[in-house]
């Protein structure tokens, strides 16, 4: 007899119940607290049946479901954490819109004894590609911080000193915020010769070993100090959040940055680090920021299992003598690989113009009328198909495929 077992998902606590395949309720829902004593409860509930007869059925809830899910996989049970849509899809199906959390899990498992056939176990990802993705996680969480912290002090720098953000590029821009934690008053700096102002600068600028950036960067600050007309008047107050936003800003960059330096850390102990890092576009911090997001090549199918993931797909719509050929992504997948590859290809667009297959797609797609935005995309469904075949290729050769 196959049994299957449906597992809601809470904070802290989940409700779980079993259906036999033919429909029987063999066990009523009851709750357990996601800690060592319940979870060793359900163990031995569920050793009352064969491993090999027993689905459990549960829905990725973010992080809630990663405890019992992680509990389960290395007890040996076959688990699967169904796309969240998918499950909503399947427990709306009913007229009547009834929701509890034991109704829930009835429903998660006779979704298990109903797709039976179908499901496959989740896949068991090596530690580090678990790690790649927690670091992978973290970082996209902490740069959208940073890009918001930029924007603010943004809009600082244009009431205290118009023009100087646009002065900061990539090569100076901490060093760009220690001058103007110092110097936010353009009258302080009028006040000030050349000579002098440059020699207070390359004393901060060589605190973090950018000198010659310094010196540069001042002597275009104190040009534009001369015609920079303030709005708001430098007091106690705006030196205050000045001084907070310079610090939580630099913290974010070089957190960020240390982030980035880890992943390639580990990222370049494994076997695909080498191909990934090859191919056209990819960088020391996208490389490690794709293996993060896409994870072990071998749990996809295809190619085009990978495209799904991403979310990139064009699901086809046809019905009757109508069908649609003009279609958009799905969006339903990882968005976090969405983004990282969609800046792989401003990459290859802006960069890699020369012997490069995906560059002369992207460049086809917009000549036959696409915009920019889709042809990147186009572009990018090439280069996941690129990315599976050339990992394919290297697993084979090691006998690990």
């Amino acid at each position: 007899m196959k049994y299957g077992v449906g597992i809601d998902v809470s904070k802290g606590k989940s409700t779980v119940a079993i259906l036999s395949i033919e429909g029987e309720v063999i066990e009523m829902p009851f709750d357990i607290n996601h800690d060592v004593e319940d979870l060793e409860k359900l163990d031995t509930k569920l050793q009352e049946f064969s491993k090999e007869d027993l689905k459990i059925v549960l829905e990725q809830t973010g992080t809630y479901h990663l405890p019992i899910l992680t509990y389960l996989l290395d007890k040996g049970y076959c688990v699967i954490a169904e796309n969240a849509l998918k499950i909503k899809k399947y427990l709306d199906r009913s007229l009547r819109k009834a929701k509890t959390d034991k109704k829930d899990s009835l429903k998660l498992a006779e979704y298990a004894c109903d797709n039976w056939y179908k499901l496959k176990a989740n896949f068991i990802e090596e530690e580090k590609y678990k790690e790649l993705k927690f670091l992978s996680r973290q970082y996209f969480s902490l740069n959208s911080m940073k890009v918001q912290q930029k924007v603010d002090f943004s809009d600082l720098t244009d009431m205290l000193f118009p023009g100087y953000y646009q002065l900061l590029e990539e090569c100076n821009f901490i060093v760009g915020l220690k001058i103007f934690e110092k110097f936010s008053d353009p009258k302080i700096i009028r006040k000030k010769k050349l000579e002098t102002f440059l020699n207070d600068v390359e004393k901060i600028a060589q605190k973090i070993g950018q000198k010659r950036a310094g010196r540069n960067l001042a002597i275009k600050v104190y040009e534009l100090a001369k015609k920079s007309v303030p709005s708001c008047p430098s007091n106690s107050s705006t030196q205050l959040i000045l001084n907070k936003r310079v610090v939580a800003l630099i913290n974010l960059i070089e957190t960020t940055n240390e982030i980035i330096a880890k992943m390639n850390e580990i990222a370049k102990s494994m076997d695909e680090y080498k191909e990934v890092r090859n191919m056209k576009g990819v960088g020391d911090r996208l490389a490690p920021l794709l293996i993060a997001e896409i994870g072990d090549i071998r749990r996809f199918k295809n190619a085009g299992s990978l495209i799904a993931y991403a979310g990139i797909d064009s699901p086809p719509y046809q019905s009757g003598k109508y069908e649609a050929t003009n279609r958009h992504i799905s969006k339903r997948g990882n968005k976090y690989l969405r983004k990282t590859g969609f800046e792989v290809m401003q990459s290859i667009k802006s960069f890699c113009r020369v012997d490069c297959e995906v560059y002369d797609y992207i460049v086809k797609k917009e000549a036959e009328g696409k915009c920019k935005k889709s042809a990147k995309i186009a572009g990018l469904n090439k280069f996941l198909r690129q990315y599976y075949g050339i990992l394919k290729k290297k697993y084979i050769e090691l006998g690990t495929w």
